[in-house]
């Protein structure tokens, strides 16, 4: 059974940072693209950042593209997002998801809250 368990969202200020994490387990890992997704409030799900398989190609984003950073340690089988400088409009749920081929799995989410 393949899951991704997100971890590490929360309230926090406008200006703050937070750091999600993805936990993976019932697949192979290493051979993902791994991708973060978020949808916030009456809004569609948006692809905000994602990573090929070895972790040497990264695409974000143009709303984020400066202010997150996404990663990955493949003997750990973890994906992180760190997000700085957050805004209110990163108010979302955020979806950790993996790809490889037509094989395609999604976590429950996390929720980040940017509210003074």
């Amino acid at each position: 059974q393949v899951l991704l368990v997100e971890s590490g969202g929360g309230l926090v200020q406008p200006g703050g940072s937070l750091r999600l994490s993805c936990a993976a387990s019932g697949l192979s890992f290493g051979e993902y693209a791994m991708s973060w997704y978020r949808q916030g409030p009456g809004k569609e799900r948006e692809h905000v950042a994602w990573i090929i398989s070895n972790g040497r190609v990264t695409r974000y984003a143009g709303s984020v593209e400066d202010r997150f950073r996404i990663s990955r340690d493949n003997a750990k089988n973890m994906l992180y997002l760190q997000m700085n400088n957050l805004k209110t409009e990163d108010t979302a749920i955020y979806y950790c998801h993996a790809k490889w081929g037509t094989a395609e799995y999604w976590g429950q989410g996390t929720q980040v809250t940017v509210s003074s």
